[in-house]
């Protein structure tokens, strides 16, 4: 959840402040856009895996501050929740043999934490929601100790004025009462980052949101909370009424939230999402800098407290030209290392494609209805039927399989990426397409044969995630 702040007491003329120099930064980033100021280098990939401490008996271990003090690794830092870790990995051009390379980087930066953490005596894990957690571990106790993270707590709760309601119809029912932000910390992601160049980004947005049901799909690692069976990706129903907040209409009931799929496509511009920022959501943390308008630091702290399945961002290249980059935070973290860099590929690729058939006219899909798909793909994964290009109703397994691996593959070709990585990371995804076997159905399996033994599912999937085989081919 981002960027940290230097107090947690603001006044209302905190929040005035803000709000000029947000206004200000708005308007000269819609200058920059119109002028083409902005960055046109040919994509960039990066992403952020998030991760689980426990011990040994599979509960959460919310040592990540000790943790991160012996680890001092420049690419882990904290989240929400006290047992949250984040792993990054630094920018790269999206071509060549950059898959190869960042498999080697991930897996070295993994080895590097999951060792640490052993002679600490605890474990790491990558899933997408944690089978053993139980709702009570998730308190303002074990939230990491960031001023951030104190004052989003606080605003959501004076806003919204009620309590956190979480109700998710699945295989099974789940309806809770919270009273904290604490149940987003429930879901750990694998957020993939595509810089664009600024004459096409909002093609590879909107190519983005169209990806989004294919990926969560695919990618699904989230069916447990709580004991209770939900949806194939249970992190998007739990994270969206974590941090359930609207726009300034209604303000805690939208018309726009700031956990969402989004309003809209992108129609002209990029410029329309920070446009719509601005526009729709209050304030949330007021931090005010003494800085050059063209950081745009208001903008992006702001826009950091708007999460977007799909989230254009704005940074800086290595000359300090401004930059267009698209988050797309649908994908559970894990099963393995192996696994999310072939969600990586299968991203990348099928988003280029679609961009470039976007800007030429093509792959035409409404927005409501690539909305509709979503979270028809994220409640029943592969086995869900959509309504595809020229109004096609196809079951989504098929779809992948005979139309969107190619997509994927003509893609990454045309990004210039070697045929043997196209081929390895690629055949990763086509292998867990022909066993229907993703990390959602791998658990769901488990379950089935040994009701009830959520530890046990726990302890074999750490198992199975340190041999680093991929999870199309794991047996329960």
């Amino acid at each position: 959840m981002g960027q940290e702040i230097k107090t947690t007491a603001y006044q209302d003329a905190d929040y005035r402040r803000f709000h000029q120099r947000l206004t200000a930064e708005t308007e000269l980033l819609g200058k920059f856009i119109q002028n083409g100021v902005c960055s046109e280098i040919l994509p960039v990939a990066g992403f952020e895996i998030e991760a689980w401490l426990l011990h040994d008996d599979m509960r959460p271990a919310p040592l990540n501050e000790s943790y991160l003090q012996s680890f001092n690794h420049p690419m882990a830092c904290p989240e929400l929740a006290k047992f949250n870790v984040e792993m990054n990995t630094p920018p790269v051009r999206l071509t060549g043999d950059v898959f190869a390379n960042m498999h080697q980087d991930l897996s070295s930066t993994w080895l590097q934490a999951e060792q640490h953490a052993r002679q600490m005596g605890l474990n790491l894990l990558m899933i997408g929601t944690l089978p053993t957690l139980q709702q009570h571990e998730l308190n303002l106790g074990n939230m990491s100790n960031l001023n951030r993270y104190q004052v989003l707590n606080k605003r959501v709760l004076e806003t919204r004025g009620k309590p956190i309601l979480l109700d998710i119809c699945g295989h099974e029912h789940l309806k809770v009462e919270h009273h904290d932000v604490m149940l987003e910390a429930a879901t750990t992601s694998f957020q993939l980052h595509i810089q664009c160049p600024l004459s096409v980004a909002h093609h590879f947005y909107n190519a983005s949101i169209i990806a989004s049901a294919a990926m969560v799909a695919v990618c699904a690692n989230a069916p447990y909370l709580f004991a209770k069976d939900l949806w194939a990706e249970t992190r998007i129903p739990m994270f969206e009424q974590a941090i359930a907040l609207g726009g300034y209409q209604g303000v805690a009931e939208g018309p726009l939230y700031r956990v969402s799929f989004g309003s809209d496509f992108a129609r002209q511009s990029i410029m329309e999402c920070f446009v719509e920022n601005l526009q729709h959501f209050p304030v949330l943390l007021p931090e005010t800098f003494d800085d050059d308008p063209a950081l745009f630091s208001h903008l992006r702290l702001h826009n950091g407290t708007i999460w977007r399945w799909n989230r254009p961002l704005v940074g800086f290249d290595e000359d300090g030209t401004p930059h267009i980059r698209i988050e797309h935070r649908v994908p559970a973290a894990g099963p393995t290392v192996l696994d999310a860099i072939a969600n990586a590929a299968f991203f990348y690729g099928l988003v280029k494609n679609l961009a470039d058939e976007r800007a030429a006219g093509r792959a035409d899909l409404s927005f409501t209805q690539a909305k509709d798909n979503f979270y028809q793909a994220a409640r029943h994964g592969l086995d869900s039927h959509i309504i595809w290009f020229g109004e096609q109703k196809l079951r989504l397994n098929a779809l992948i399989k005979n139309e969107l691996m190619l997509r994927a593959e003509q893609g990454l070709l045309a990004l210039g990426i070697d045929a043997g990585d196209i081929n390895v990371y690629l055949d990763i995804i086509r292998q867990r397409i022909e066993n229907q076997q993703t990390g959602s159905a791998w658990q769901r399996r488990f379950i089935q044969h040994n009701p009830g033994e959520f530890t046990g599912l726990t302890k074999l999937y750490l198992q199975q995630q340190r041999r680093g085989e991929a999870v199309a081919s794991w047996g329960v």
